[in-house]
């Protein structure tokens, strides 16, 4: 990815060789006025001096080029991006010092900060790299790169942007997650509409045959019509997918940085979609107000609208009804037990819920609700429910969850 060119450019005298210009033009003035041709030749040479640097400084600035490469372009937070610079277009007289901007956020790594000093550009160029290491997710903006070349005397110098920023975009981590909630998802892999009915059995939904399945669930009428294997699914037999509800509101979270509560809860939604669409179900990601937060199907349109998702300032979990025949599974941050009656009004079959302690989390945003009361709400409205802290990882709340257990035990690991 190569940065667009920049605009900033100012070139001018240092103060060495505004001092030497100085001094040559009162050397070149007393020589006249003494009639000195030989002071005169000196004075006039002690001019030009600096005049000439400034014309070679001019010059490398109009000829030197530069472009940056981010390697990879989108990562994941905490793993490594590799930024190369590459120069061309040389000679260079004296030096080129570069500076590029890097946000906190994208993450320069301190024994290498992003400043350099070429003192040669070669026939094929120059490259410098540098490493990030981003600790938050989102869409960052690496760039722009300066450039200041002081003259080989250190009589003239150029100060230039010589590229504009570059977009880095950081998406959640995805961490491992095992097994799910018995009852949640097709439990086969397949989408409702890519089932298929067998003749005369309206309820029984059917499907190719896998290593493994019990030869009594074979479909023989089908088996006969498609010319191979057909096993019944007679459990369940529409299904529509699985949506994962995300809360952002801002009030619902504590926490700063990558030690928020709200990042604890996309890490763990990302982790949840990317464990369902492995094993075959149709997911969606939506906000806390029913709007989805991919703009395509697939994991890698999750991670990146995950990405960049905002809080919200919403004050409640109020919204459209969910769709039918979907099971839900919502990472909630901070719940009344009002809110947690409107999220179970929204899903009125029961669901899936993992409730964020957020008082665990830094307090700084004020008190935070307890889980227990909005947990008990969700359970009496037919839901299962886990409660994760700040001490426990993602998969943890997930397993806590699969189990069934109401809290993660504490010191688990």
């Amino acid at each position: 990815m190569t940065s667009r060119p920049a605009r900033t450019r100012t070139v001018g005298l240092t103060v060495r060789g505004r001092s030497l210009l100085a001094g040559g033009v009162a050397t070149a003035v007393c020589a006249v006025v003494l009639d000195e041709r030989d002071l005169l030749r000196i004075g006039l040479v002690v001019c030009l001096l600096p005049l000439v640097s400034l014309l070679l400084t001019v010059r490398t600035r109009r000829s030197v080029r530069a472009d940056r490469t981010l390697l990879p372009g989108r990562s994941a937070t905490g793993a490594p991006v590799e930024v190369a610079l590459g120069l061309g277009g040389g000679p260079v007289l004296g030096a080129l010092r570069l500076a590029d901007t890097v946000p906190d956020a994208a993450g320069p790594v301190p024994p290498t900060p992003p400043r350099f000093t070429v003192h040669r550009i070669g026939a094929r160029g120059a490259r410098v790299t540098y490493p990030l290491r981003p600790v938050l997710r989102g869409a960052h903006r690496v760039g722009p790169l300066t450039a200041r070349a002081v003259g080989a005397l250190g009589l003239a110098e150029f100060t230039r942007e010589m590229l504009g920023p570059d977009r880095l975009l950081v998406v959640p981590r995805v961490v491992a997650l095992h097994g799910a909630p018995q009852a949640l998802g097709s439990g086969e892999g397949l989408p409702g509409a890519a089932a298929q009915q067998g003749q005369g059995s309206p309820d029984v939904m059917v499907r190719t045959y896998r290593q493994g399945d019990e030869l009594r669930r074979v479909h023989w009428r089908s088996t006969a019509r498609h010319d191979e294997l057909m096993v019944r699914l007679e459990e369940r037999p529409w299904h529509a997918g699985v949506t994962v509800l995300l809360d952002r509101r801002d009030g619902a979270h504590r926490g700063h940085g990558a030690g928020a509560s709200l990042e604890f809860a996309v890490v763990l939604a990302a982790s949840i979609g990317a464990h369902l669409l492995r094993r075959g179900e149709p997911v969606e990601v939506v906000s806390e107000d029913g709007a989805p937060v991919a703009a395509g199907e697939g994991l890698d349109p999750l991670l990146d609208g995950l990405a960049v998702l905002r809080p919200a300032a919403r004050p409640d979990l109020s919204g459209p009804s969910t769709a039918p025949g979907r099971d839900l599974v919502a990472v909630l941050g901070a719940c009344t037990p009002e809110h947690a009656g409107q999220l179970a009004g929204r899903h009125p079959g029961g669901g899936y819920a993992i409730l964020l302690d957020t008082a665990t989390w830094d307090g700084a945003g004020g008190p935070a609700p307890g889980p227990a009361a909005a947990a008990e709400v969700l359970r009496r409205a037919g839901w299962h429910v886990a409660v994760a802290t700040a001490d426990h990882a993602p998969e943890q709340a997930w397993a806590a969850l699969v189990a069934g257990s109401p809290v993660i035990p504490a010191g688990t690991g």
